[in-house]
């Protein structure tokens, strides 16, 4: 019992002093401008990802997702997805600063926004619907594109592993992107609430899922969370694939797609499975056309107990 407690207390002081590192970072990060602490991010991070641990299962998510490509090609994207990890963690520090969409003057600011018309339709015409999308460059930017627009959703968000981290994650998000949901058992009762009461859900869809339907994401099997397109079979509401793009010069473009029509069975009802599928497939063609912006260490595939 005693040896218990001692390990269950380093354990919490190893958490609470990683915190304080990050923490001190971030803070550090503020005395610059905004482009010089967001590159430098991304050049430490390119320096410092390939000597962590997590390096080893990026290169084996990589060989797995493009076979095809050289293992310089698959290094050069690893680097690069490290820079990337480096900017998101520095963008966190700068986020009010960094959404300047003007409406008005829709080329001049750091941010570009595609498919205005989506945003404004869903936000002047309410109705139940479902906006996904997936680990790409700055997702946290999508929601706070929302908000600016007065287009408030319920966002389904998993907390980090570090509790005084995620503690500090809730509020950051909480103050600027609407309503969260931390993922646990009871959080599909949430959304469905909200989708019930005729408002907006936001989830990431391509989330590690060990309970999930079988899918395959760039030809390897997968699990992928049923809840979205369950949501969207329960409550027949409409879809929206959305995304952020890093551009040159530490911009960015944000894009909400066109509704999507989910495939359906033979008695008519949303088909589960192939809807998770086709969400993988739309994923997909996203990681392959900037294949640097994905998160690649995240143990989508679960094979980090393999290597």
């Amino acid at each position: 019992m005693l040896v218990t407690r001692i390990v269950l207390a380093l354990r919490k002081f190893y958490q609470w002093s990683v915190a304080q590192i990050a923490f001190g970072f971030l803070t550090a990060l503020k005395i610059f401008p905004a482009d010089a602490a967001i590159n430098f991010a991304d050049r430490l991070m390119r320096w410092l990802g390939p000597k962590t641990r997590r390096h080893r299962l990026m290169q084996v998510n990589l060989r797995n997702a493009f076979p095809e490509k050289s293992k310089e090609e698959r290094e050069a994207i690893a680097l690069a997805s490290w820079g990337h990890m480096g900017r998101l963690a520095a963008e966190y520090v700068f986020l009010d600063r960094l959404f300047d969409f003007d409406p008005e003057k829709p080329g001049e600011g750091r941010v570009e926004v595609s498919g205005v018309e989506q945003f404004l339709d869903l936000r002047d015409n309410p109705r139940p619907f479902i906006v996904f999308t997936g680990h790409t460059a700055n997702f946290e930017l999508l929601p706070v594109a929302g908000a600016a627009f007065g287009l408030f959703v319920t966002v389904l968000f998993r907390p980090p592993n570090n509790p005084y981290i995620a503690e500090k994650v809730f509020e950051f998000r909480r103050k600027r992107m609407g309503d969260l949901v931390p993922s646990h058992a009871g959080s599909s009762f949430a959304l469905a609430r909200q989708l019930e009461q005729g408002g907006g859900v936001g989830v990431l869809v391509d989330q590690k899922f060990k309970k999930g339907l079988e899918t395959q994401f760039f030809n390897n099997p997968v699990r992928t969370n049923p809840l979205l397109a369950k949501l969207a079979r329960q409550f027949d509401c409409e879809v929206y694939p959305a995304r952020c793009i890093r551009l040159p010069g530490n911009r960015f473009r944000l894009e909400i797609e066109p509704r999507i029509t989910l495939p359906r069975n033979d008695k008519g009802q949303i088909d589960v499975t192939a809807t998770a599928q086709m969400l993988n497939n739309k994923v997909e063609a996203w990681v392959r056309e900037y294949p640097e912006q994905w998160l690649w260490y995240h143990d989508r595939w679960d094979i980090k107990r393999s290597i």
